[in-house]
């Protein structure tokens, strides 16, 4: 009975939940319906802006076309000094057709640029083809984007104009020296309508009241020449950018505009109104239906889950809890009667095993990891000991007792901080002090080691563990300027981010190839081998053991010759990773 009544307030608190939610929908679809269409509609309105934007900015460019023409020193040249050898004159007008060619072929759109001459009734064009008439060199001049056709019938040619004359205030060709001229074929604003249309369902053009519309390669004749005899008795479009519901037939239609401000004419767009509404209505009404199978499923999944999962897990939930607070005697004493019975009897098993074993494991664990960190320091071995040795022998008996004493001073200092096992965890200036000596012995030796240490003071004090930073030294010593008689420079820096420490181990040696720097990153994160090292495998590890995250090393060729070591480890790992009393893990 009571679980009967817990199912039926469950029942009910899901119809309650999706009623009002349905209500709300019912309430709010309306608005964002609407919104969904202004949307879109807006978007169609953006995209023919963008368009004509483009199309404005195409024609812009070209109207500078004849301004750059007229500023131009050969055509200046030219105008001013006109050749009187035919040769010399046949040459100038050559360069003047040559630099009209290059000038109109760098507008993506196919244009011809032109300099008339009114006086000499002739003209230079880009277009070789093109032949002078009275009406190219008499007549206003077309100081604005002007509408022309060319021809009858099929191959009437349609095209936009604009020239500036020579003097600039003249305003007929007769009276101008020179007349430059830039004009541009339909064809170019037919192909951006048709980029424009690609995919789309609509039908754009360019239209002007009182002339013949542009439209796209495949648009609709007939529906156009219906839209163009509504805007023609409708009035002017205004403002400049907008849309209007007009019908075509039996059908409505989205109307957008936009005006071009280089030639005064309207691009138009029109697309079927349904086609915008449509996609709402059928995804509301998908909604309903899906709402209302979704009551139907949760109900039957509320009912399932109360029985077979919510009770079961609630007892498990709560025992759990009982664990994590350290009750290890919790246990669950309930039947599911299902597969949470075996789930049931095995956490009972599990709490069982950990009240019994959780204080030994613990300890082992933790004298695991501290053993681990001991062998690992421990393999750490200076094989320089005996060439130091045998160069104290050497010194001796060439009676260098300085030599001798320098060398053994700085081996006891080594050999003493390397052998002190009692504490894991030093300072890293400690470190650098075993470095300093270990340097000056390579130096002794080899006559050739110089180094620089330049770590900043507040990272002195600083834990880290033992011999972390020699064995990277003696990498560098060893790989990098054994291998070549020209170096010998060791320079340790240190670097504090929000994040990490960071310690640099640089060499002034050959370093290694790409391939060689990647395979040898990789293998860090394998087993011990031979050909990477014992040292360097021991730090890498030993900083992931101490530190974790992405604490360890990395390395690089420097960008002017040489190898870098990045030691890094996390600014909070010390802290709260290692326990200074024991040496272990807290």
């Amino acid at each position: 009975m009571f679980r009967q009544n817990i199912f039926l307030k469950m029942v009910l608190l899901l119809v309650l939940l999706l009623v009002p939610i349905l209500i709300l929908y019912s309430v709010s679809t309306r608005t964002s319906t609407e919104v969904v269409r202004e949307q879109i509609e807006t978007t169609n309105l953006n995209q023919l802006t963008f368009l004509m934007n483009q199309l404005d900015t195409n024609i812009e460019q070209l109207s500078m076309f004849p301004v750059l023409l007229s500023y131009d020193p050969y055509i200046r040249e030219f105008l001013d000094r006109r050749p009187v050898k035919l040769f010399d004159a046949l040459n100038a007008e050559y360069r003047i057709i040559e630099k009209l060619s290059l000038q109109s072929v760098s507008s993506g759109w196919q244009n011809d640029l032109t300099l008339i001459l009114p006086q000499e009734r002739r003209e230079i064009a880009s277009n070789v083809f093109l032949q002078a008439t009275d009406k190219d060199t008499t007549g206003p001049i077309y100081t604005r984007w002007t509408y022309m056709t060319e021809g009858t019938g099929d191959k009437t040619r349609r095209y936009f104009v604009r020239e500036i004359g020579e003097p600039a205030k003249e305003r007929l060709k007769e009276s101008a020296q020179a007349v430059f001229r830039v004009r541009f074929d339909m064809a170019n604003i037919t192909a951006m309508l048709d980029a424009y249309k690609n995919g789309k369902n609509n039908d754009p053009f360019l239209y002007l009241r009182g002339e013949q519309p542009v439209p796209n390669s495949t648009s609709s004749a007939e529906k156009t020449q219906q839209l163009v005899e509504l805007l023609n008795g409708g009035g002017d479009l205004k403002p400049d950018t907008g849309q209007k519901l007009m019908k075509l037939g039996n059908d409505q239609y989205l109307v957008s505009y936009a005006k071009s401000q280089q030639l005064g004419w309207y691009l138009i767009d029109y697309t079927p109104y349904q086609s915008v509404i449509t996609p709402i209505t059928k995804q509301r009404n998908f909604f309903y239906a899906i709402i209302g199978l979704l009551l139907v499923l949760a109900v039957a999944a509320s009912f399932l889950l109360y029985r077979n999962v919510q009770r079961p897990l609630g007892q498990l939930i709560a025992n759990v809890q009982r664990i994590k607070r350290g009750d290890y005697s919790a246990r669950i004493r309930y039947q599911a009667r299902n597969e949470f019975d075996y789930l049931i009897f095995q956490f009972n098993e599990m709490a069982k095993q950990i009240q019994l074993l959780i204080e030994d494991v613990y300890a082992e664990k933790l004298r695991s990891r501290e053993a681990t960190l001991k062998q690992l320091q421990s393999q750490i071995n200076p094989h320089f000991l005996y060439n130091s040795l045998f160069f104290i022998i050497n010194s001796a008996m060439m009676n260098d007792k300085e030599a001798v004493v320098q060398m053994s001073q700085n081996l006891a200092q080594y050999c003493r901080y390397t052998t002190r096992v009692e504490n894991q965890l030093v300072a890293l200036e400690e470190e650098l002090d075993l470095v300093r000596h270990y340097l000056i012995i390579q130096n002794l030796r080899m006559d050739r080691v110089q180094f620089e240490i330049d770590v900043p003071e507040k990272m002195l004090d600083l834990k880290v563990p033992r011999l972390i930073l020699q064995p990277i030294v003696e990498n560098a010593i060893v790989h990098g300027i054994g291998r070549s008689p020209d170096s010998g420079m060791i320079t340790i820096t240190g670097k504090q981010d929000d994040r990490y420490n960071m310690l640099y181990v640089e060499d002034d040696g050959p370093g290694m190839s790409p391939e060689a720097l990647r395979e040898l990153q990789v293998k860090l994160l394998q087993p011990m081998s031979e050909e990477i090292g014992c040292g360097t495998w021991n730090v890498h590890r030993r900083l992931q053991y101490q530190f974790g995250g992405q604490s360890g090393l990395s390395f690089e060729q420097l960008p002017m010759g040489g190898f870098r070591t990045t030691i890094k480890w996390t600014r909070t790992g010390t802290s709260e990773a290692w326990n200074h009393q024991d040496g272990g893990f807290e």
